[in-house]
């Protein structure tokens, strides 16, 4: 069977390498001289013209058999150590399963990469958003490799991941589509070069765009600026237990690599009649996580663009180009046929609104806390004293005035507290119709407002 082109003591068993591995360096897809054999011994036992003809050639000896078939024009022999088509064809099976330690491999990056995130820069100078692929994402499929398209994978880990500088060059196509207003609402982009630095003699023009995702010399020009912006790899959090295999078939294939075509006399030009050519190539599968991590240089950003970074309204252009990108854009390659289409989290999306409804409950009672402080120093100590008791009483639905009489009976206070307070529940209930100087009924213990008549009458008796 075909073996992967690496010494003969480290084996072929290469289950629990890591997918990049498998994919590069231990793919198994190389023709060894048992192979060959075996394809010789296969031919010659066909019940065909072509089997009665490689018996003939085993007649001469293995050698002379294995040279023959490799010299013709019709289905050659794999040579020694040449790709093996038919083991290419089997070997995506033992590249895109993920083993417990890949998964686990997987998460620890995540994990260390957030910790890295949050402990590297303070909250308002960084961004997180995750979003979840609603399309398969693929990436480096023009890297060379034997199986024709290649596949971007994190060294030494193994595992796929999508490069910072993709997606900074993503989102700048993204701010300069919403800037130019084709795309309706620009969301808080432009274009316009207003802002402006000193450089050396002269001075620099440039935009928001610019401010943030920096700016190139253009014609031998030294006038170029960094951005204020960071963006970080992306680990993919993938969907299951292995990676995806997709097809791409072209029709005219003569056509794009300009080779005659016999059917068509010859011609390069494109007719519906080309070959098809199944080719296939590696995927992260929809559904996989994406967590995009973007840091800011405040300090730099206030210096070229201080609207920017006031009140943090970078972070609101960049989720407007966020989103615009994962509806329009894509990451990675093949994104003009719908790859690398990506929504943001909903679990994420509810959570950040959790957030911001807790903020702003926080922040409500902390004005609210300020008001009733300011409410408190306006009043007098006797009634700052009174205030703060009901503030404090454990059963918030209790009437004032019932704990107030309940105060009063406990002894919670003494002195001319104690007499401004009782003076004040005397107003309370007068205003209430519960004040009685004097009773009527027999059995005045079970007179609750008569009781706190007398509660209150004895606290205000010199």
């Amino acid at each position: 069977m075909p073996v992967a082109a690496v010494p003969a003591y480290l084996g072929q068993d290469f289950k629990d390498a890591s997918p990049g591995l498998r994919f590069g360096m231990y793919l198994p897809i190389w023709t060894e001289r048992a192979d060959q054999e075996e394809e010789v011994h296969k031919r010659a036992e066909a019940k065909s013209r072509e089997g009665d003809e490689v018996k003939a050639l085993l007649k001469r000896g293995m050698d002379s058999a294995i040279q023959q078939l490799r010299n013709r024009a019709q289905k050659p022999l794999p040579g020694l150590w040449g790709k093996n088509d038919f083991a290419a064809k089997g070997a995506w099976k033992r590249v895109i399963n993920l083993s417990n330690r890949d998964k686990d491999t997987m998460k620890a990056l995540q994990s260390r990469l957030t910790a890295a995130f949050t402990a590297s820069v303070a909250q308002t100078d960084r961004m997180a958003l995750e979003a979840i692929a609603t399309a398969p994402f693929t990436t480096g499929l023009g890297n060379e490799h034997p199986l024709e398209n290649g596949f971007v994978f994190l060294n030494p880990y193994g595992l796929p991941y999508l490069p910072g500088s993709g997606v900074k060059g993503v989102l700048r196509q993204s701010a300069r589509e919403l800037a130019s207003g084709e795309w309706g609402d620009t969301r808080g982009w432009t274009a316009e070069k207003i802002h402006l630095i000193g450089h050396g003699r002269g001075e620099i023009n440039f935009s928001a765009i610019d401010a943030l995702f920096g700016m190139e010399s253009v014609n031998g020009s030294n006038q170029h600026l960094r951005g204020a912006l960071t963006f970080w790899d992306v680990i993919p959090q993938i969907k299951g237990d292995a990676l995806a295999v997709d097809i791409m078939t072209p029709h005219q294939s003569h056509y794009y690599q300009q080779k005659p075509d016999r059917k068509a006399g010859d011609s390069t030009s494109p007719h519906d009649s080309g070959q098809p050519n199944p080719i296939s190539f590696l995927t992260v599968p929809a559904g996989s996580g994406f967590t995009f991590h973007v840091t800011c240089d405040l300090t730099h950003l206030a210096h070229l663009a201080p609207d920017l970074a006031e009140n943090e309204r970078w972070k609101t252009v960049l989720s407007a180009a966020f989103e615009h990108a994962f509806e329009w854009l894509g990451f990675g390659a093949k994104t003009a046929v719908g790859y690398g289409a990506m929504a943001e989290d909903p679990a994420a999306i509810k959570r950040r609104d959790g957030e911001r409804k807790a903020k702003q409950e926080a922040e409500r009672q902390h004005l609210a806390q300020q008001e009733r402080e300011s409410k408190l120093l306006a009043l007098s100590p006797a009634m700052r004293m009174m205030q703060e008791f009901l503030d404090a009483r454990s059963d918030k639905n209790q009437p004032e005035l019932s704990a107030l009489l309940g105060g009063l009976k406990k002894g919670v206070w003494s002195g001319d507290v104690n007499t401004e307070i009782a003076q004040h529940i005397k107003q309370l209930m007068v205003s209430a119709k519960k004040w009685k100087e004097k009773s009527e009924k027999k059995n005045p213990a079970k007179d609750n407002d008569h009781q706190g008549t007398l509660v209150v009458m004895k606290c205000l008796l010199p």
